[in-house]
């Protein structure tokens, strides 16, 4: 079942990646720099996002007082991720004109998703949005074994220390880091080392996969707490975008010191009482299905994937003709984007996904609550 609050969601997210990165193709205009500054963040709600959707997946079996099915849990995550990225990788390595920058990282580093890790992203910045899938995919690994080795001798209060280490850690590591490259070198000349060191690494973004584990562990655990909350959910959205103001507040500057050290674990926060309120069905964002949302959220994994390389495309071709102006350009360049979008979903992902529920052992587990 699908959840019109989630999909809803995954629709501003994905809408707010794509405005974010329409930088690629000369922006909007100063005029609309307020509407795309904080795109970003769309990646960061996808986090927390996946981080309930797979957290639940992982979670339940484990309180019903049974184990995960590991070769099930991967074989889904597999037939999910690779087939739409394999080929939309194969554009990138074989079809040069498709790449938003010059130069590409190797093949291996794709292949293996370590590109988040060691990427030169000044000189190889085609195809680079694939980093949060590195991280995603870094999460699919540990959290399973992570929460097996922990089941057991997990109690609410090592919960907590463990949750604090995390972030507390993530809070150290990414202010060292910047400390560090600050001093070296502060106009960022030598190499972007805010992305490469700080923003792709997966040790510096686990603080929204955790909100959202922790969502899941809510839920699943506590389900009458989680039920009693749910009936004050507008309340909590409200708490959400407040939240999300003083992240933007603390991201002001998005590469200095105050955002990248505290900001990421309050944006988290803000954007788990978000997720939070779309989970249920009381909330103003939950109680219906939005024109659209659900198709555009079907897509999503798809029209990201490929969103940049269209916005190349679409700017060699009339990127004269389009310079200037503003919301009319990102209506064609989306709408593009969109389009190629649903093309790889319609060919690819969602034959693999129609394949993966024939598979004997994965059509014997329980339908899950919500599609991921």
């Amino acid at each position: 079942m699908r959840l019109p609050g989630l999909d809803l969601l995954r629709a501003i997210a994905i809408a707010w990646v794509m405005l974010f990165h329409s930088f690629v193709v000369g922006g909007l205009g100063p005029q609309w720099s307020w509407l795309s500054r904080y795109g970003w963040m769309g990646v960061d709600l996808f986090f927390v996002l996946s981080g309930f959707l797979i957290g639940a997946q992982v979670l339940r079996p484990l309180a019903a007082g049974g184990r995960l099915a590991w070769r099930e849990f991967y074989l889904k995550r597999a037939f999910r991720i690779l087939p739409a990225y394999w080929v939309v990788l194969a554009l990138y390595l074989w079809w040069p004109a498709f790449r938003e920058a010059p130069g590409l990282e190797p093949a291996w580093k794709f292949l293996t998703f370590t590109l988040n890790l060691s990427i030169d992203y000044s000189s190889n910045g085609a195809f680079s949005h694939a980093w949060s899938l590195c991280v995603e995919e870094h999460f699919y690994l540990v959290l399973p074994l992570l929460t097996t080795l922990l089941a057991g001798h997990m109690t609410a209060r090592r919960l907590v220390w463990l949750c604090a280490a995390i972030v507390v850690g993530g809070i150290a590591l990414r202010s060292g880091a910047w400390w560090h490259n600050h001093a070296i070198d502060p106009q960022m000349q030598q190499r972007n080392w805010f992305v490469e060191d700080i923003y792709y690494p997966t040790w510096n973004r686990l603080d929204g996969l955790l909100c959202g584990v922790l969502l899941a562990a809510f839920k699943i655990w506590r389900p009458r707490a989680w039920e009693t909350a749910q009936r004050h959910a507008d309340l909590v959205l409200v708490a959400g975008l407040a939240v999300m103001a003083l992240a933007m507040w603390l991201f002001a500057d998005r590469t200095g010191l105050v955002g990248n050290a505290v900001g990421w674990p309050v944006l988290s926060l803000g954007l788990a009482l978000l997720v939070f309120a779309g989970a249920g069905t009381r909330s103003c964002i939950a109680r219906r299905r939005w024109p659209l949302a659900g198709w555009l959220a079907a897509i999503s994994y798809s029209l990201y994937l490929v969103h940049k390389g269209v916005y190349h495309l679409v700017q060699s071709q009339w990127g004269h003709a389009l310079q200037g102006s503003g919301v009319l350009a990102f209506v064609v360049y989306g709408g593009t984007a969109i389009a190629a979008g649903a093309l790889l979903h319609y060919s690819v992902e969602r034959p693999f996904l129609r394949l993966r529920e024939r598979l004997p052992s994965l059509r014997r587990q329980p339908p899950a609550q919500v599609t991921s």
